[in-house]
C-alpha cells in the first residue's frame, strides 16, 4: 500500500494505460481522480475501484477544463500527491494529408495539456511531503518517424519539458519522471492499425499493465525516464544520434514491422 492516503490524478483514465494506472494506484491505497472526456467509462471505472475514486470529465486540450479539474481535486481532497499526464491524441498520416485541426489537437492534448496541468497542480504538489509528476511520452519522442511528424514533435516537446522541469525542481520534494513506451497493445494503436506506420511494429508490443507498472515505479523512485522496452529505447536513441545507422537499419525494421503488422491485422480480423 505504497500510496495509502495519497491523492493521484490521472488523465486519459477511461481506457488503456490510464485505466491500468488507475487500477494499480487504487490497489496501492491511493484515492484516484480519473480524468478523461468519456464520462460514462470514467463513472464505471470509479464505481469499480471504490476507495474514494472520483470521475471528472475533462478535455485536457481546454484550459478551462484543466483549471476545473485541479479545483475539483483540491476542493474534495485538499491535496495532490501524484499527477500522471497520460491523455494522448494522434492525427496519423503525412503532414501534407492531415487535417490542420487534428494537428492542433495533437499538440494541445499531448504537450500543452501536461504543461498546463503541471503548472496548475504544482502549488499543491510542492506542499506534499513527497510528490511526483509522471508524464507518459513515447519512443517517438526520441526517434522522429515519418507519418507521425506532429505526434513525434509533441512527445519530443513533452520529454524536453519533463527533463527541464526535473532540473528546476531538483531541490524540492517533487520528482518529475517520464515513461517512454514503444507500441502498446491498446485501442490507441489497434483500433487504427491500418494507418499506423509499419516501422512502429518493428519493436516489441507492451501491455497497458506493463506501462502502468513503469508509471508507478517512477512515482515511487523518481527515476527521470523509463523506456519500455529498454532495448527499444537504446535503439531509438542510437537512430536519432546516428542518422547513418538509421539509414542502414530502416529497410530491415520496415520489413520486420510489415510482417508483424500483418500478423496483428490477421489476429484482429479473426477475433
Amino acid at each position: 500500500m505504497q500510496f495509502q492516503d495519497q491523492v493521484v490524478v490521472i488523465t486519459g483514465a477511461s481506457a488503456g494505460v490510464g485505466e491500468a494506472c488507475a487500477r494499480q494506484f487504487a490497489k496501492e491505497g491511493a484515492s484516484v481522480v480519473l480524468a478523461a472526456r468519456s464520462i460514462k467509462e470514467l463513472n464505471d471505472l470509479a464505481q469499480a475501484l471504490g476507495n474514494g475514486a472520483v470521475a471528472v470529465q475533462t478535455d485536457v486540450a481546454k484550459l478551462e477544463d484543466c483549471e476545473a479539474l485541479i479545483t475539483k481535486v483540491v476542493e474534495q481532497f485538499g491535496r495532490i500527491d501524484v499527477l500522471v499526464n497520460n491523455a494522448g491524441y494522434h492525427e496519423r498520416g503525412d503532414v501534407a494529408d492531415a487535417h490542420l485541426s487534428g494537428l492542433d489537437q495533437t499538440i494541445d492534448v499531448n504537450l500543452k495539456g501536461p504543461i498546463r496541468l503541471t503548472k496548475l497542480a504544482l502549488p499543491y504538489l510542492l506542499k506534499a511531503p513527497q510528490a511526483a509528476v509522471v508524464n507518459v511520452a513515447s519512443l517517438a519522442g526520441r526517434f522522429p518517424l515519418e507519418g507521425e511528424a506532429t505526434y513525434s514533435c509533441s512527445k519530443f516537446g513533452l520529454r524536453a519539458f519533463s527533463l527541464a522541469l526535473a532540473e528546476e525542481l531538483n531541490e524540492t520534494d517533487v520528482r518529475v519522471s517520464l515513461v517512454s513506451p514503444g507500441p502498446i497493445d491498446t485501442a490507441f494503436i489497434m483500433d487504427h492499425i491500418e494507418d499506423v506506420p509499419d516501422m512502429v511494429f518493428s519493436q516489441p508490443m507492451s501491455s497497458a499493465e506493463e506501462i502502468a507498472e513503469a508509471v508507478l515505479a517512477c512515482a515511487i523512485d523518481g527515476k527521470r525516464e523509463r523506456a519500455i522496452p529498454g532495448f527499444s529505447g537504446v535503439l531509438a536513441t542510437a537512430g536519432y544520434l546516428f542518422p547513418s545507422l538509421r539509414k542502414v537499419l530502416k529497410p530491415v525494421l520496415l520489413a520486420k514491422g510489415a510482417k508483424l503488422k500483418k500478423r496483428y491485422l490477421d489476429r484482429a480480423r479473426n477475433a
